[in-house]
């Protein structure tokens, strides 16, 4: 236990390092758990082919729309509302918080269960638009209820800044579903593996049901005697009532569970709209459905791979800028923001650069696809704009103006959609490739404007943008050259080679950024 007579420097500091050593757990793991999907992805697309894994991606707008209505605006009140009484040095509700929170989530969950299950064939005839996924949607429809007490129980912790539990759940929840896939795989199929959409399905049941036992167990047997509070309980502080409490969960929870309700419904119109298109567009339905597989099921998992470290990041972001705003601490917010903002960039770039230089080389080598290769190169590009808004909502949201992320998303999900509508008939895929760097530039620009608005942070574009920028052009380059060389000199798998050195890569822009100063142990500090 911390001494309750810390300075607010001291303090600062706990709290900051707190945020460094939570974001590196989180990271950790979700670097582990992403590298285990990428290699599942490759599996699936091996073995169930590109259109079986167009209509496998088709069932997650429906599990995403399922999610925003019991898990995502109460997970996040949570993480909120225990972040807060963590501030105040109130202990007294934080448990009760949870609980509520768990009541109306797993509540919610049942409802959207039994919706999904019995209107599946509705939803994908008339909303998919592809018959053949109504099994895969009843299916999913079980693992609703788990989601929620999961999401909750991480919400708790998030909120604590305690990132060991929901950083292992990750890892448990992917572990499993990826063995028992293969394990049934390899059991129907005699030895052969055979998979469908509907074995990839219960495998997302399996590992989701495995990961809320694994939570819930940690609530009654946890690793750590310490007590969550860095300052003594305030002996003054009162137990809310449970009306009060549940009023301050949805008093945060509906309005932000209603705005991402709405984007996710623009999103999954949006994922329908592109194979509907596609076929405007003179492609058979075949032919669509594996273009979309490709885009969305081979090249955008390698540019969602380094949001492992800028999703951990943001995670911890939300209750950090909460519980600093509650102390009217806006030097926290400021340093949090600059430093956030910073390495999401930093990042956002680096990744740019290994997709643009390798790009075409990973979607060949990797999943035997010139396609992949060639969307990977054009989607490099979004890289620093998908993982800044990630960053800049998670910073907005804490402040409490979520109303803001809403309102832009809603402008840049409307203009993707608009631009896939008139582009993709006339243009094929890379109609859908304009609208998407559109509709996320457009995003990320008012995100922004809307952070500049509400906190005071420095920015220095000289250490944050162009020496970045210089070191992956220089480094990309003599990389690439000696790439080209040692692949027609050696007779090492592709795959090893490629991999290896974008992983150099990043080392080399990682040295001469701590070399030139662009990034320094003053940013955890």
């Amino acid at each position: 236990m911390a001494d309750n007579k810390m300075t607010p420097e001291q303090l600062h500091l706990v709290k900051r390092n707190n945020i460094f050593k939570g974001t590196m757990i989180l990271a950790l793991a979700g670097f582990i758990t992403r590298a285990i999907g990428f290699f599942y992805k490759i599996f699936l697309s091996n073995t169930m082919g590109a259109e079986l894994l167009g209509i496998y991606q088709l069932i997650f707008p429906v599990y995403g729309i399922a999610f925003t209505v019991y898990a995502t605006g109460i997970q996040t009140s949570l993480s909120r509302l225990v972040a807060a009484e963590l501030g105040k040095r109130n202990d007294k509700n934080i448990f009760r918080i949870l609980r509520i929170g768990l009541l109306l989530s797993v509540s919610l969950a049942f409802i959207m269960s039994i919706l999904v299950y019995f209107g599946s064939d509705y939803i994908a005839l008339r909303f998919l638009l592809e018959e053949r996924s109504a099994k895969s949607l009843r299916i999913m429809a079980f693992v609703f209820p788990f989601c929620g007490i999961t999401s909750c129980i991480n919400g708790y912790y998030y909120g604590l800044k305690k990132t060991a539990i929901p950083a292992s759940t990750q890892l448990l929840e992917q572990a499993v579903r990826v063995i028992a896939v293969y394990g049934i795989a390899l059991w129907a199929g005699n030895g052969e593996l055979s998979v469908t959409c509907e074995l990839a399905v219960v495998g997302i049941v399996f590992g989701e049901i495995a990961s809320c036992l694994y939570n819930v167990l940690s609530l009654f047997f946890p690793k750590s005697p310490d007590k969550f509070l860095v300052l003594e309980p305030d002996p003054n502080a009162k137990m809310s009532s449970k009306k009060q409490i549940t009023k301050e969960i949805l008093h945060v929870s509906v309005p932000l569970s209603a705005n991402r309700l709405l984007i996710n419904i623009l999103h999954s119109i949006e994922t329908v709209l592109i194979p509907t298109m596609l076929r405007r567009f003179g492609l058979t339905t075949s032919e669509a459905l594996s273009t979309y597989g490709i885009l969305n099921g081979m090249s955008m998992p390698f540019i969602m791979f380094p949001t492992a470290l800028i999703n951990a990041l943001a995670v911890l972001l939300l209750p950090t800028v909460s519980e600093a705003q509650a102390l009217n601490n806006e030097r926290l917010i400021g340093k949090t923001t600059a430093v956030a903002i910073k390495y999401s960039i930093i990042i956002g770039i680096i990744s740019t650069g290994i997709f643009i230089i390798f790009g075409k080389d990973l979607g060949t080598s990797v999943f035997h696809s010139e396609e992949a290769g060639t969307f990977l190169m054009i989607l490099a590009w979004l890289c620093p704009l998908i993982y800044l808004t990630t960053t800049l909502g998670s910073i907005i949201n804490g402040l409490g103006k979520a109303h803001i992320t809403f309102l832009n998303s809603i402008i840049g999900s409307l203009s993707k959609i608009l631009l896939i509508v008139f582009l993709i008939p006339s243009r094929g895929i890379s109609g859908y490739l304009i609208a998407l760097l559109f509709g996320q530039l457009i995003i990320t620009s008012l995100d922004c404007i809307a952070v500049g608005r509400y906190v005071r942070f420095p920015f220095d574009a000289v250490n944050n943008i162009v020496k970045p920028g210089m070191i992956a052009a220089f480094s990309g380059f003599l990389l690439k050259e000696s790439y080209e060389y040692i692949k027609k000199m050696t007779q090492t798998s592709e795959v090893v080679l490629i991999l290896t050195f974008c992983l150099l890569f990043c080392a080399i822009c990682i040295g001469l950024l701590v070399i030139t100063h662009a990034i320094s142990k003053e940013d955890i500090k």
